[in-house]
């Protein structure tokens, strides 16, 4: 019997979350947080009446506080746009390449990471059709991290829900899920995303231990 993975999807300050959770608590945090590229979002033509939402207020670098609790509660930390923190050198930075590409925006994107195995490229399309979150990522891209980076049993962290990509990717595989998200449109747009998904029915959750060994890279 395969047991349904925990998804607990948040509504609110993800700081309030990490400030009561003990040391190591998770296994990975996975997270997204806003570069503080402001306008250069905006530069996108929104062409997808799913995205109805363009501001980006939202778009405000964490402050040390956050990557030094992010830190303490997980093991192990996978944080997109690290290239834009103060985060420590690391040997295993990860490089999102996107072969659909658009001349407003860009043609990869980099994951800073604690792990200490050699850095790693994938190539996964853009989401360009019904984003509901202006810097959305595919599940696909979110699969390949936790079946490279993950191990079966791992609690998942995500402080950045977004479109909640993750949360989908994590049902899938049957990892367990905490995930934060601040702003009320996003959390309940990426909610029924979510639920819209769990209804199609797909009762087959397999660990990332259990995936083809094509799909691994080591």
């Amino acid at each position: 019997m395969i047991q349904t993975p925990k998804i607990n999807l948040i509504h609110g300050d993800c700081m309030d979350l990490l400030r009561k959770t003990p040391d190591n608590h998770y296994s990975i945090s996975i997270v997204d947080p806003p570069y503080g590229i402001g306008k250069a979002l905006t530069t996108w033509s929104h062409t997808d009446k799913a995205l109805s939402k363009v501001s980006v207020d939202w778009d405000i670098v964490p402050d040390k506080e956050y990557f030094q609790e992010l830190m303490r509660v997980s093991k192990n930390q996978i944080i997109w746009g690290g290239n834009n923190f103060l985060l420590p050198p690391t040997n295993c930075f990860l490089i999102w390449e996107k072969p659909n590409k658009m001349h407003t925006l860009a043609d990869c994107e980099y994951a800073w990471t604690s792990f200490s195995s050699p850095a790693k490229m994938t190539r996964v399309n853009r989401v360009t059709k019904n984003k509901i979150h202006i810097t959305q990522k595919p599940v696909a891209l979110y699969k390949w991290l936790l079946t490279n980076y993950a191990k079966p049993g791992d609690k998942i962290l995500d402080t950045h829900g977004g479109s909640m990509s993750i949360a989908i990717a994590c049902f899938d595989l049957g990892f367990d899920l905490d995930l934060t998200e601040l702003d009320k449109d996003y959390y309940e747009a990426g909610v029924a995303r979510f639920e819209r998904h769990r209804a199609q029915g797909q009762l087959f959750h397999a660990p990332a231990a259990q995936l083809p060994e094509q799909q691994k890279m080591f």
